[in-house]
Formats: structure tokens, sequence, C-alpha cells
């Protein structure tokens, strides 16, 4: 039901996937009945064995034939792409909901969003594909055809109705036996990613310090833990499926062996026998698929809970409409009963842990509290809009796997490369790089130094055009001659009518404030 809440796509697929189902029942018990006239009248008349007696019927078995075919095909066709579709939406909106959150509960859930989305996610495709569609027939063919059975021959239908109900009730002790280890298997999966993900990004390291063959080791037993948890799985699907393969067998067998001996009495007619006879396995069969599909489904089945557990627990940032023009806006901190005003640099300093970074987050709208741009609230703001209007420097400047161009131009086109990399002195790094602006970084910028990564984010800055500027200590890793070139940049663009709150503590960064903000006080520079 939650899927049908969330995901308009699923509500399509479900009405297409019905409808396929009812054309699919309606065909099965059509040829049965069909294909149980001709074999009856062919055994019991010998004056109609000619082919041409039976031409009407043959065409209508054929075409009920293809219809069934057609409509398996097409719910084929319609699961895959309708699981795609489910997959997708679902996945984007746990996305939105993980990157609406602050920081801090954002690193919190990382590991678990992650898992679900890269790969908990990807299980609902057999559950959608398979087992869904399964169960609508059982819902559909079996009731039908049980009803059809009854018309014909109602011992039958007792001994199907009898038979019958042992399916669910495996299928239901089966259920509460894997429900516990498909959310261990997810847990594994999630403890399994995290780890190989933190090892993989301390590789340098381990190989810096000749730990490479440890991490190898670590990484091998985690594989053979998870390949275990899968194995112990598979084996509880193939037990399973053995069960309820037996269950369906004997439900047929039994309605045979009655008809049997009904028809060496006389007891019925053979077109009766016979369309009972045919029906039977198909009571049986959409209950088998659903049996054999239960296992694949149940690890997706997981992840979607896991899902709509952070949909439904993690708080939802109302998403505000409103629009400020930014460039000459004066930034009120309600924290600090304080103004941040164009043209001037504000200072913003501290001990650390105050909350210095979590005061620019609060301006960016990441992080709770009350911050008023040219009177309007952050949180009533269109983000989409107000970021744009704002250049970020974080503590640690965001670099991503590519070149060095790409990371210049992250967050936008700049106007003038080559100044932006002068103010920040990025121009030296970029003489030395074999490359210059088309080498390839690493992860987090590995193949720069701590001091080259700061450059080519405060380049980023200052190339901006963005009339807000939020640098969080913008001249750590610097040498005194650098952040003395790259504060005159940042005055520079205060004094064109920038708003610049700068996040510092060393005595050169205060000393370009026009006011400096302590945590708890105000002091006029």
């Amino acid at each position: 039901m939650n899927l049908v809440r969330a995901s308009a796509a699923m509500r399509r697929y479900l009405t297409m996937s019905v409808a396929c189902g009812v054309v699919i029942a309606a065909a099965t018990i059509g040829s049965a009945v069909v294909l149980a006239r001709i074999v009856a009248g062919v055994i019991t008349d010998p004056a109609s064995r000619s082919l041409s007696s039976w031409t009407g019927a043959l065409a209508i078995l054929v075409s009920l034939w293809l219809v069934r075919t057609a409509a398996q095909w097409g719910q084929g066709r319609l699961s895959q792409s309708g699981a795609t579709a489910v997959i997708a939406d679902l996945a984007n909106q746990v996305l939105r909901t993980v990157t609406d959150l602050p920081p801090r509960r954002l690193a919190a859930e990382r590991d678990v969003a992650a898992a679900v989305i890269t790969r908990g996610l990807d299980g609902l495709r057999p559950f959608l594909t398979a087992y869904l569609p399964a169960v609508f027939l059982a819902g559909i063919l079996t009731p039908a055809a049980v009803l059809t059975i009854a018309v014909y021959d109602w011992p039958s239908a007792v001994v199907v109705l009898i038979a019958l109900p042992l399916i669910p009730i495996f299928m239901v002790l089966i259920g509460l036996l894997t429900r516990d280890r498909s959310a261990a298997a997810l847990a594994a999966m999630t403890t399994l990613q995290s780890r190989l993900l933190d090892l993989v990004a301390g590789i340098p390291t381990l190989r810096a310090l000749d730990r490479v063959g440890g991490s190898a080791q670590r990484i091998a037993e985690l594989g053979a833990a998870h390949r275990r948890s899968a194995m112990a799985t598979l084996r509880m699907a193939f037990l399973s499926a053995l069960v309820l393969e037996l269950l369906a067998t004997l439900g047929v067998a039994l309605v045979a062996v009655g008809i049997g001996l009904r028809l060496v009495f006389g007891e019925m007619s053979l077109t009766a026998g016979l369309t009972a006879l045919l029906l039977a396995p198909e009571v049986f069969w959409p209950l088998r698929r659903v049996g054999v599909e239960f296992h694949a489904a149940q690890d997706g089945k997981t992840a979607a809970e896991e899902a709509f557990r952070l949909l439904d627990t993690l708080p939802r940032r109302p998403v505000g409409t409103r629009t400020v023009a930014a460039r000459g806006a004066t930034i009120h901190l309600d924290a600090l009963d304080a103004d941040v005003e164009p043209g001037r640099v504000t200072v913003l300093t501290g001990p650390n842990g105050v909350g210095k970074s979590s005061l620019l987050e609060t301006i960016l709208g990441l992080h709770p509290g009350r911050v008023l741009v040219d009177g309007v609230e952050v949180a009533d703001l269109a983000p989409r809009e107000w970021w744009r209007q704002v250049a970020w420097l974080p503590h640690r400047p965001v670099l991503i796997p590519g070149s060095v161009r790409e990371n210049l131009e992250l967050f936008g086109p700049l106007h003038d490369m080559q100044s932006a990399c002068q103010a920040a002195g990025f121009d030296q790094v970029l003489a030395l790089l074999p490359d210059g602006l088309d080498t390839v970084l690493g992860r987090g910028g590995v193949g720069l130094s701590l001091g080259q990564r700061q450059r080519l984010g405060l380049a980023r800055v200052l190339g901006s055009s963005a009339p807000v500027l939020l640098l969080d200590e913008p001249t750590s890793h610097l040498d005194a001659h650098m952040e003395a070139r790259v504060l005159d940049a940042i005055v520079a663009r205060a004094r064109a009518g920038a708003t610049v709150l700068v996040v510092g503590h060393r005595d050169a960064v205060c000393a370009i404030g026009d006011q400096v903000l302590r945590m708890g006080r105000l002091v006029d520079a």
C-alpha cells in the first residue's frame, strides 16, 4: 500500500497488470473448455473425427492461445517498464528526502540511504516483474478456475478447495521464517558497502604505510560473509519451492484420481472430466509462481520498507517559494542580532565548535535557525534560486573525480577563469600540473596538496558572479604571502558591492573585517 500511495507509476502499473491478468485468466479458462470439448468429441463421436468438423473450434482454440501469449508478453513488457519507473520514482524520493537533511543528520543516515538507493531498491525488480503479477493472477485465475470446475464437476472443486489452502499456509510459515533473514541480509549489505567504501577511500593511505595486504584480506572476509548469507537465502528458496511444488502436484493428482475413478464407473461425462482435469493445474499454477518468486521478492520488500522508513520518519524541510534580489542584500543573523551588509567584509570568529560553520549552513538553509535576507526568512526562499546567488567555500572544498576545469566550473561557468585563478594563487598550481586545466583529479582532489585544493576552491568562489560570498576558513593551508593575496581579492569583491561573510581565526583575517562578529557579541572594526 505504501508503494501505491507514494508512486503514481505504481498505480499505473497495477491497473495495467490487473487488466492483463483478467485477459490471461479468461483466455486460459476458455481454451481449457474448448480443448476439452474437442478431445471428448473426437474420442466419443467417431463420425466427427475429420478435421473439417472441428475447424471453427480449433480456430477459437488457437485464437485463445494467441491472446493468452500476447497478454503474457504484454504483461512482461509492462512489468519491466513499470518496475523501472517505480524504482526510479522511489529512489528519487528517498534521495531528495535525504539530501534535504541538515549535514549532521545526513551523515548519520548516509550509509543506509546509499545502500537502499544504489543496491537495495534494485531488489524490487523481481517483486514487481514476477511476484506481483503472480499474486494478481492468483487472485483472478485461481478463483475463476475453481468456479468453472465447480460448474462442470463439483466433487473435483471440493478436492481442490481442500488441497488449495495448504499452499498459502506453508507460504505464510516460510515468510515468517525468512522475514528476519531478509532484514539481516540488508543490514549485512549496508555494512559491507560502507566498509568497502571506507577501505577503498583509504587505499592511498594504506599504500603509503605499506598496509594494503591487510585491507585486501578484510575485503575478502567481508565478501565471504556476504556470499554465505546469499547462499543461505538460496537454500531456503530451493527448499520452499520444493515443498510448494509437492503440494501442488499432490492436489492435481487427487483431482485426477477422482476423475479417473468416476469416468470408469460412468458417473460423469468425458467433457466434464477433461475440463476439470485441464483446469486443475491452472488453479495451483499461480500459487506455485507466487511461492517460487516469494524469496526473490523479499529482499526488495525489505529495502522498500527501509525506504519508506526514511520517507516517513525523516524531517521534511518545507520548500520556500519567495525570491530576493541578493545584489545589495542585507543578511540579518538572528542568533547574533547582527547584519551582514553589502560592500563590507564581515568576519565571524570564536572558539572551535561554537557553531560558526553551522551558521553559514543556516544562511544557506541547510541548518535550522532564523536568518533574514532583506527581511525574508531563508526558510521561505526558493532554495535553488537562493543558492544560485551564493558562492560558498566550506572548510573542505568539494572536489569530484574529473578534470581541474570541471572542478572549477562545478557550480557554474566562471566568467574570467584566468583572473579567478590569479586572485586565488591557483595560477601557480596550474603551471605545475602536467596537463594544466585538463589534469584529472581523483576522489576528493587526490593529486593536489591540501593547500592546492584550498586554492582551487577559492578560485571557484572568487570567479563566481554570485553577489553573496560565504567563506569558511578561506586561508587555511596557505602561507602568509598567499594569504595576503587572497584576502586582498576578498576585500575587492566586497568593495565591488558583494555581501561577504568570512569565518576565520587568524589575525590577518580579522584585520580585513569592517566588522568582526564573535559568537555572542559584536565588535566594530
